[in-house]
């Protein structure tokens, strides 16, 4: 590789090089048009409608170019869960978001771990129809002594052999090779889907492995598709975010990444040994992420010159494109419009997803939101715990578990952090709809339930805190949520009190691994107003996903899941809320939330405060707050988000 230009001019390369475009997208979740189903309005910054407009620029500005995708695009909103829980999909049916992409001519496309969220039955009827080869090197069906000789139901990668002109319009054949990585994790996330059907390999071991077959069979130049993030981590076998480390592999000239929702280049990464955050270069060599649900469209720009052998990269440019851009109010205004060849390609489907989310299954006294989730008692959480305990609890009965104590598990799934000052849970008071409920739950997740000990319950509310960045007390306006933690981990658990100390150092990091056994934030921890024994036994209600990543609630042999079940939790919930009619109180309302009703909340710090983003909407709900939880507004920030000055 050699310097990179800030910006390759694809009409005029020399007269023996070539220009080749690629183009990507990534983490789409089924998001074809620029609709939210939950709230049934418009999104600015999400579609791959919108994605397909500059597609088509960017394709008429180049004569080379090809279009990729990086994974994730088959599972992640209610058009993805209606087609697979509600319409179904039979043999021969065509995909919405595969209908769109055979439309645009996408090229190839990698596997991400979602598109195994639905088992793989499903999966290959979905892929049957895609009009390009889909790739996943590292999942296969069964695993041989090295990665070559593994056995596999999905193709590890694609030899493209595409006729492309160079400066002169003189016409060259190139080979060029794809390959498709993804987490190896997928076994874990999904173990119930995958187990006998599913292995995986390290990333990095199966490319290090592939890329010589790939040169072997004439490859040109090669393209990762790397579902995988960007971290400065070092590398190891079978890490999720391995970008960087597959950079360095002999090979690869060109990484598409994604996995982690976030943009590449960016200055996010600044910092990073081995990364140039504004070039857009991993280990020297061109690389993009494209955001997430058709925010962004990642571009690399390669000049190719003859080499002894085929052609080398003699300079490239990296770059993102995004379809909207935050105005001086902070109002997010696209800048391209949807295309409506797409969404015509999905208009049917759109309608049908129409009519299943309007479906009446309830009602609410009040409304729900996320809004003040990660500071204090959620209504929104609280209905999914309830729902999840209301579920099992008559399941225990009569078995060697009845008696103990049923505790229940959630997190808030919408919390704004990357996804933007939009992504919360709002749902009015009335009438309830199943929009409203993939509002409230918006994964795919089943319920499972542990039996733990008292120590591994402070454990898990230890992994929770760890959202919050420590306080030093008597400072001010200090930033209060670290947003390397999804808000999805953040689980609250019902059926006990707990106060969480900011003042004290975390357990464990973001990504749940081990800081200082011996520092913790849990205090006061009690049930049935009694401190919880470290030996104590409890039962608690939670969901597969959670589990599954948390080897320590599984135990050896996943000893202590008593009760895992093909029920989704949003099925559950449907279900009690259609119940409450029946039950003493009548329809959903929110909590008295006066002290006494208050599950958890901070250790109070005098003469403290830390600062919390949220929605500009939240404003209108601050009066759902609990009593002794001081806010006060303090202004706005440049990504749009209402900021909050919390007074410990």
């Amino acid at each position: 590789m050699t310097a990179t230009q800030p910006d390759l001019d694809p009409r005029c390369p020399g007269a023996a090089e070539i220009h080749l475009r690629l183009m990507a997208t990534s983490d789409l979740h089924v998001h074809v048009g620029s609709f939210d189903y939950y709230h049934e309005t418009e999104i600015a910054n999400a579609g791959l409608a919108r994605t397909a407009t500059l597609i088509d620029q960017l394709r008429a500005e180049a004569p080379n170019s090809l279009l990729l995708d990086n994974g994730d695009f088959l599972q992640g909103s209610p058009m993805g869960d209606y087609i697979a829980h509600a319409r179904g999909l039979k043999e021969g049916d065509l995909h919405p978001i595969l209908a769109a992409m055979n439309l645009l001519g996408y090229d190839a496309a990698a596997l991400g771990n979602h598109e195994f969220n639905y088992g793989v039955p499903f999966l290959d009827r979905a892929l049957a129809r895609a009009g390009f080869p889909v790739l996943s090197a590292n999942a296969v069906t069964r695993r041989g002594s090295d990665p070559r000789r593994d056995t596999r139901s999905f193709a590890p990668y694609a030899l493209l052999d595409r006729i492309l002109t160079d400066g002169s319009g003189r016409p060259h054949r190139l080979r060029i090779g794809v390959i498709g990585l993804l987490p190896p994790q997928i076994t874990t996330w999904d173990r119930c889907l995958l187990r006998g059907r599913i292995e995986t390999r390290c990333m990095i071991e199966t490319a290090r492995a592939l890329l010589p077959e790939l040169r072997e069979a004439g490859a040109d130049l090669i393209v990762a598709l790397a579902h995988s993030g960007i971290s400065g981590q070092p590398a190891e076998d079978g890490m999720e975010n391995a970008a960087l480390p597959l950079a360095r592999l002999d090979g690869i000239d060109a990484l598409i990444t994604g996995h982690s929702h976030l943009v590449f280049p960016s200055p996010l990464f600044e910092g990073i040994a081995g990364v140039d955050a504004v070039a857009g270069r991993l280990a020297g060599k061109p690389a993009v992420m494209p955001g997430f649900w058709g925010s962004h469209l990642g571009v690399i720009d390669l000049l190719l010159t003859p080499a002894d052998r085929g052609w080398r990269v003699a300079a490239h440019a990296s770059s993102v494109r995004p379809v909207a851009r935050r105005d001086q109010s902070g109002t997010l205004r696209p800048l391209v419009p949807a295309s409506d060849r797409v969404l015509d390609s999905v208009g049917r489907i759109h309608t049908e997803t129409l009519d299943f989310m309007r479906r009446k299954v309830g009602v609410t006294k009040s409304p729900l939101h996320s809004y003040f989730a990660l500071v204090a008692q959620s209504e929104s959480v609280q209905l999914v715990c309830r729902a999840q305990e209301w579920h099992l609890r008559p399941l225990l009965e009569g078995t060697p578990h009845a008696g103990l104590p049923i505790l229940s598990a959630a997190a808030p799934f919408k919390a704004g952090g990357r996804a933007g000052p939009d992504h919360y849970t709002s749902v009015p008071a009335g009438g309830l709809q199943w929009r409203n409920l993939a509002d409230l739950y918006s994964f795919p997740n089943t319920i499972c339930a542990v039996r733990i000990t008292g120590k591994l319950l402070r454990d898990w509310l230890e992994r929770s805190a760890a959202i919050f960045r420590q306080i030093r007390p008597g400072a001010t306006d200090q930033p209060l949520i670290d947003p390397e933690f999804p808000s999805y981990n953040f689980d609250t658990i019902t059926g006990i009190t707990y106060e969480i100390d900011l003042s004290r150092a975390p357990r464990f990091d973001p990504l749940g691994r081990p800081l200082d056994r011996r520092a913790g934030r849990i205090r006061r921890l009690r049930h049935l107003g009694r401190p919880v024994d470290p030996d104590a036994e409890f039962i608690v209600a939670t969901n597969n996903y959670r589990v599954n990543i948390c080897d320590d609630l599984a135990g050896p042999g996943r000893s202590r899941v008593i009760h895992e079940a093909p029920i989704t939790n949003r099925d559950i919930l449907m279900r009690y809320i259609a119940a409450r009619d029946e039950m003493p109180g009548g329809p959903v309302t929110v909590s008295d939330p006066c002290p006494a009703s208050v599950n958890w909340r901070f250790t109070p710090i005098r003469d403290t405060t830390a600062l919390f983003e949220t929605s500009p909407r939240a404003c209108a709900h601050l009066a759902d707050l609990p009593t002794h939880l001081r806010l006060e507004p303090a202004g706005m920030t440049e990504g749009g988000f209402a900021q909050y000055r919390l007074h410990l």
